[in-house]
Parts: structure tokens; C-alpha cells; sequence
């Protein structure tokens, strides 16, 4: 199947761009969660995600292609969840996400040209201005998604972050699924 037939319809640029990627540095609020966090009576913090997210981090990672996470609060749930899933490069607290960004391009050797983020909110987008490939969620901010090549057809933590695994592992000529996955 291409990705025309599973999500939306994309230029060739787009599919140029992702073609490209040897690293997608993923937010988390309202990219892998759906942005809500929940506060419990003692203080506990909980966030949902999404199984689906998870099968295509995992692909995308067993097919080479390097997985981050920028975000600007710090979490212990996102550490476990990152972890169980082996993304290898976890930046928490990070107010200014250039300074991790910059980090990671100079660890992997890697050009802006070679580099994908996906964001929902005004914080990543000096980021998105870097990369070669830079990506919004369906419900993003409005000038996040201005500012983007691509706008997933899914919200953030609703499968928005499998569709962009989807749409790198196809551009590069990689088939989905990977077998014996899990997430």
C-alpha cells in the first residue's frame, strides 16, 4: 500500500524530505499524549498513550532510523514509557530545545537536512525551523502548522506519530510491520 491510500495524499516533496531522515526527534504533550495531564490528590501525574505510537517508534527504530525525545517538562512516566519502547536519547526539562537539538545532530553526526521533528505548540518551533523535515499534528497551533512541512491527518496521541513512522519507513522503501514487535 502507499501512503497516499492509509493517510492523505502528499506532494513529492514531502515524501523527498522524509525520504532523507536519519533521526525523528519526537515533543511529548499533545504529540504523544493528547497534551491533557492528569494530577492526582497526592501529586501523581499520569499521561495516556498510544499502543499504535508505540508499534511505530519500535519499527522505525528496528529499521535504523534513530529515535529522540525533546520535551520541556520532566517526567518519570515518559522516561519508563521511552525506555520500554528503546528510544535511546531522552531530553527532559529542556526549556530551550535547541540546545538538545544541537546536542543530538553533533552525538549522531548528522545534517539539519537528515533530521524530522514533530510538535504541537509555539516551543518547538525553533526546532522545526532547523530540521530538514518538520511535521505538526492535525491539531496542533495554528502557526505550528503554518511553520510545518506536513500536518498528520491523526491528533497527537491518536496515532499521529505512527502515521509519521508510516510515512518515513515508505519514503525510504521500508515495509511496515515489522515482525516481532511490540509495543
Amino acid at each position: 500500500m502507499t501512503f497516499d491510500q492509509l493517510y492523505q495524499p502528499i506532494s513529492s516533496d514531502v515524501f523527498n524530505k522524509a525520504s532523507h531522515v536519519k533521526l525523528l526527534i519526537c515533543d511529548i504533550d499533545g504529540v504523544f499524549s493528547d497534551g491533557r495531564i492528569y494530577l492526582g490528590n497526592q501529586g501523581e501525574e499520569l499521561k495516556a498513550f498510544n499502543t499504535k505510537d508505540g508499534f511505530g517508534i519500535k519499527s522505525l527504530i528496528n529499521s535504523g532510523v534513530a529515535v529522540a525525545v525533546i520535551t520541556g517538562r520532566q517526567s518519570t512516566i515518559v522516561e519508563q514509557r521511552m525506555k520500554s519502547l528503546t528510544v535511546p536519547y531522552i531530553y527532559q526539562g529542556q526549556e530551550d530545545k535547541i540546545v538538545a537539538y544541537e546536542d543530538l545532530k553533533a552525538r549522531l553526526n548528522l545534517t539539519d537536512g537528515q533530521i524530522a521533528y514533530i510538535g504541537d505548540d509555539s516551543p518547538d518551533l525553533p526546532v522545526m525551523e532547523k530540521v530538514g523535515f518538520s511535521v505538526a499534528v492535525q491539531d496542533a497551533h495554528p502557526l505550528v502548522k503554518y511553520q510545518s512541512d506536513y500536518t498528520t491527518l491523526l491528533p497527537g496521541g491518536f496515532g499521529a506519530v505512527r502515521e509519521l513512522t508510516d510515512l518515513l519507513m515508505l519514503s525510504q522503501g521500508i515495509s511496515l510491520g515489522v515482525k516481532g514487535t511490540s509495543a
